[in-house]
């Protein structure tokens, strides 16, 4: 069924799901790159770690095109209100926290947690009406999230966020947090790589031998396993490698990735979350952090070095998206081939976190399942990566024959 879609799609102009195809009549293929969505997505946000806000000081958050106001209460409850004060329009994650109330630096307004104003410090009276915007909040997995619904609507009480069980475990190591602003960009983008198989070849020196996709609901999880290029970093100095991982999105910004990998015999356990929020329609906030599991023989600190490393390296695996997304234009029409995935199904999927809730269809939401054929991917990658192995060892040979020629002449001097 989906190959009878993807074909139709491919030699066909239609607009479906609000995605054009465009050819001209010369037979030349346009991008179109549309326009990014006038509104942010519905749904929990992950904003970073709960550390990060019970500091006792207000702080600014740059989101859904606004800007807020964030801190914890005196019982540790993460609260957050849109930051410009409604008495004078002061900014207020620039003043202080006063017990559960966050106040004014420009004439000392206190506001609540429930977006009321607690206090006037100079007033005989608080204004009855004072009431400003409040951000439904939650605490889990050591994380803080913030909630968005354009039609203004509580967050649902089956919440899709799911708890990790490992955190807080002693034998594991607390979150490694890492945060890039990724500027000229779509939230869209990074949702794409969850069905793009190719990629992980040529900018993560991958080599995936199963990638298959479900999406059901408001989760679309990727199943890959995968080697190291041979040709290409860490393989190269460690041998085989090899990494099972199944990633999942959890609403619209929010993925869980427990992953296992092999270095040789060498099995290294961690679980990976990869989250973001949206700054506004042409930038978002990239986070990224990493639990690992502690050998067997390690102390937390080596294991906390350990995870320190990891973290590096995915760190340089974002990086490497990131250059692709800073050069690359947006695209509502891919031109794509079956080993690419179900890019379109994807973004339909997608398209639920826009649009109102009585608006989301069966065809967003039903369960949808795919798996990637990568037997010719493999063929032709090995090929390349033989030829690549074989330039190398001519690059060395010539390197050492040509050291050896300089020694045996300074040799003789």
């Amino acid at each position: 069924m989906w190959n009878v879609f993807y074909y139709w799609h491919i030699n066909a102009v239609h607009k479906e799901g609000g995605l054009t195809m465009t050819t001209t009549d010369t037979g030349i293929r346009e991008i179109d790159t549309g326009t990014p969505p006038t509104r942010f997505a519905r749904g929990w946000h992950c904003i970073g770690l709960v550390d990060e806000y019970t500091d006792g000081k207000p702080h600014s958050l740059e989101i859904f095109g606004t800007k807020l106001v964030v801190w914890a209460d005196t019982a540790g409850e993460v609260k957050a209100l849109d930051a410009y004060c409604r008495h004078m329009g002061a900014d207020l994650s620039k003043g202080q926290v006063r017990g559960d109330n966050v106040a004014c630096p420009f004439h000392g307004w206190q506001w609540n947690g429930k977006g009321r104003c607690a206090q006037v410090p100079y007033a005989k009276r608080n204004p009855k009406l004072a009431k400003t915007r409040t951000w439904p909040t939650m605490q889990r997995n050591g994380q803080v999230f913030v909630y968005n619904d354009p039609e203004g609507n509580p967050p649902p009480e089956d919440c899709i966020i799911p708890e990790v069980a490992e955190y807080g475990d002693q034998g594991w190591t607390d979150w490694k947090w890492n945060t890039l602003v990724i500027e000229g960009s779509n939230c869209r983008e990074i949702i794409d790589n969850v069905v793009d198989m190719a990629h992980f070849f040529y900018v993560h020196y991958a080599l995936p031998d199963y990638f298959k996709n479900v999406f059901e609901g408001q989760t679309a999880a990727q199943y890959m396993n995968s080697h190291g290029r041979p040709d290409v970093g860490i393989s190269a100095a460690y041998g085989d490698t090899r990494l099972e991982s199944i990633a999942a999105y959890y609403g619209p910004s929010y993925m869980l990735n427990p992953m296992v990998q092999y270095y040789g015999e060498y099995a290294v356990e961690t679980i990976l979350t990869n989250c973001h929020y949206p700054i506004d329609a042409n930038s978002f906030v990239l986070m990224f952090g990493v639990m690992a599991k502690i050998p067997e023989g390690l102390s937390p600190e080596q294991a906390d070095k350990m995870a320190d490393k990891i973290t590096a390296g995915i760190e340089v695996g974002f990086l490497q998206d990131v250059e692709i997304w800073k050069h690359k234009t947006r695209i509502d029409n891919p031109l794509l081939v079956e080993e690419d995935g179900p890019v379109y199904q994807l973004r339909r999927w997608y398209e639920q976190f826009y649009v109102d809730i009585d608006d989301v269809t069966d065809e967003m939401t039903d369960r949808f399942e795919y798996e990637i054929d990568t037997s010719k991917a493999l063929e032709n990658w090995n090929i390349e990566i033989q030829e690549n192995l074989s330039r190398q060892a001519e690059e060395r040979a010539a390197q050492q024959a040509a050291e050896a020629a300089t020694a045996t002449e300074n040799s003789s001097l």
